[in-house]
């Protein structure tokens, strides 16, 4: 106690009958160790929790059709079983996205494409549904009774999405592939743009038949398409390699590989397809 007063240059204590009793400065003093001390606890408290991954924030990145296709109910029910770990969701195109989780911006990205970035780690990877042309059954595309090739389409007027989005590096390849120069007359960030684009009868649009169902629109139907790169779409959830997660993250990547493939839409369960 005589340290004590020296250090802060106050008489904490003073005599009172046979014993000592606080002085008001010591009253003071105490009742600012007590909240000291309260805020030590806390903090205690909330490292414990967060490594518990109680509570924390996750940065997560998503393609545009995986946000459609896997934020309900799938991270829906993450949220709601973690209801202390914030989320803030980016929602762009692959090359975005990729840059992002290389830069430490992004935690976990959930994405659409082939990835062979040494910098990216793949915590699960999964093929998806293959890309078709969408059209509308009263399409001339749909009558033709087999693959199709891209110069099958080259006549027509189609929608993709911009460049750097996974789907469209796909249809960029096999153009390449087959020599072919498609005739884009609308490019936009949105998968629900492109099926109305082919809902209204004004092209087809190069994806996989995924969101016929989920956009209500059974008036379409899914051709099926030659080229092999079409086959060879796939989802991966990654981070950037060799990055410590914290254990909100950790917590939402486990959930993430556990319910990704439960929540991949498996073929035949979706209406409005041409066989």
């Amino acid at each position: 106690m005589s340290q004590l007063e020296e250090e802060t240059g106050l008489c904490l204590m003073e005599r009172k009958g046979r014993g000592v009793v606080p002085s008001e400065a010591g009253k003071i003093l105490a009742r600012y160790a007590r909240r000291q001390l309260d805020i030590l606890e806390d903090f205690h408290e909330e490292v414990r929790q967060s490594r518990n991954a109680d509570r924390g924030h996750v940065d997560l990145a998503l393609g545009e059709g995986m946000l459609d296709l896997f934020f309900y109910p799938m991270i829906t029910n993450y949220m709601r079983e973690h209801e202390n770990i914030t989320l803030s969701l980016a929602v762009s195109s692959v090359d975005r996205h990729v840059i992002d989780i290389v830069e430490d911006k992004v935690d976990i990205g959930l994405l659409y494409g082939e990835f062979h970035d040494v910098r990216l780690r793949h915590h699960v990877s999964l093929p998806a549904l293959p890309i078709q042309a969408i059209v509308h059954r009263s399409h001339p595309l749909a009558r033709i009774e087999r693959p199709l090739m891209l110069a099958d389409l080259a006549a027509y007027n189609s929608a993709t999405l911009h460049e750097g989005f996974g789907l469209r590096q796909y249809v960029r390849a096999a153009e390449i592939s087959e020599q072919a120069q498609l005739r884009h007359t609308l490019s936009t960030s949105s998968f629900r743009a492109l099926f109305q684009f082919a809902n209204a009868g004004l092209g087809y649009v190069l994806c996989t038949r995924a969101f016929i169902t989920w956009f209500n629109m059974p008036e379409l139907v899914a051709l099926p398409m030659n080229n092999p790169i079409f086959n060879q779409c796939g989802i991966a959830v990654v981070t950037r390699a060799g990055r410590h997660l914290s254990a909100a993250a950790k917590s939402l990547l486990e959930y993430l590989v556990k319910h990704v493939p439960q929540n991949t839409p498996p073929p035949g369960q979706t209406v409005g397809v041409a066989q």
